[in-house]
């Protein structure tokens, strides 16, 4: 989801790469869970974000539509988001009794992510700090990459990045001519979220190959 914002007004002034240290860490939570609450459809999944899901709870697209995910319309096309509970907390599914993330090891990227976000200039991006979204006093420095806990991290950022322009481009198209949002928030769909990934290969591989079509 792109956001247009005054970034003065949200973080602190910088913007990092993955090998700067941030005041992030906030040790591990310890029973907080005010980031997996209220969220509303905001947390909008990629491609690696569903490949991550399935393997992780062993399903499919199908599968997680259940109870999982539902699709909602963001920047003009129809994308993916994680479901929050019905109630007054309006909570992550995903959150469980003890206030914890029930898939941390396979949670998806915008949560990795969380507090942090990204900031996408001339056909890259760097990350900056959301000073307003944690609510957890005395957040100690961290190493950006350890913090983001993803493997093959200049792969992911890569991908995060094409990912990105690649819908910026789409949703242009849509935005000159809104009849086309259903027929290409439907191809996106299919390509790269409904058909299955084999979770035995390298996920990279297999998202280009459905880019390069």
């Amino acid at each position: 989801m792109e956001r247009y914002i005054d970034m003065k007004e949200v973080s602190d002034g910088k913007l990092y790469t993955a090998n700067d240290m941030v005041k992030a860490d906030c040790g591990g939570c310890q029973g907080c869970s005010a980031c997996c609450q209220g969220m509303g459809t905001s947390i909008t999944l990629d491609p690696m974000d569903i490949f991550r899901l399935c393997c992780g709870l062993h399903t499919d697209f199908s599968g997680l539509m259940v109870d999982k995910i539902e699709l909602n319309i963001v920047d003009h096309l129809i994308l993916p988001n994680l479901k929050m509970s019905v109630g007054i907390n309006e909570a992550c599914v995903f959150l469980n009794e003890e206030g914890r993330c029930s898939i941390h090891a396979f949670r998806p990227g915008i949560c990795r992510l969380f507090p942090l976000g990204r900031f996408y200039e001339d056909d890259s991006f760097q990350y900056f700090l959301q000073v307003h979204e944690c609510p957890k006093p005395n957040k100690s420095k961290v190493k950006v990459k350890k913090w983001l806990d993803t493997p093959e991290l200049k792969k992911y950022e890569q991908f995060i990045c094409d990912w990105h322009y690649y819908l910026k481009e789409l949703q242009e198209q849509v935005e000159a001519d809104l009849e086309k949002m259903k027929p290409i928030s439907m191809e996106v769909l299919n390509r790269f979220y409904v058909m299955p990934y084999d979770g035995e290969r390298d996920f990279y591989e297999q998202f280009y190959q459905r880019l390069c079509k």
